[in-house]
């Protein structure tokens, strides 16, 4: 399955929106059911507008009603890989707190698992 998942990933890397940055990410996410859900990052001339792989990976699982997720593969152009953003890493745990992060490079893949990549995470447990 991650093999696919990556693959996912890879495709919808190709269909990235990135004309500023030319930075082109990926992102494919497995919900509980084993349906993949991807999504890519869309860059904006308002930079803070830009939305990233990973969050739209996630809106588009949630989209269709998917809850719970095992892992989310991340595919980039960066070599070591590069890991989820901090916007990111906060949003992975709240919504898929016990996933598997897996990035891609051209040459190389490096594993987490979000608890790891945001260990005091800000939750729902924290508002008054």
């Amino acid at each position: 399955m991650v093999d696919s998942l990556v693959a996912a990933a890879r495709e919808a890397q190709e269909r990235a929106y990135a004309p500023y940055s030319r930075y082109r990410v990926g992102a494919a996410v497995e919900a509980e059911d084993g349906t993949i859900y991807t999504g890519c990052n869309v860059e904006n001339a308002s930079y803070g507008l830009t939305l990233c792989a990973e969050r739209v990976a996630l809106g588009t699982a949630m989209t269709a009603g998917a809850r719970g997720f095992l892992r989310i593969a991340v595919v980039s152009s960066s070599e070591p890989p590069a890991s989820p953003c901090g916007g990111c890493r906060q949003v992975l745990a709240e919504l898929a707190p016990n996933a598997e992060v897996i990035a891609v490079g051209p040459l190389s893949e490096a594993r987490w698992m979000v608890a790891d990549l945001l260990p005091h995470a800000f939750s729902s447990d924290h508002l008054a």
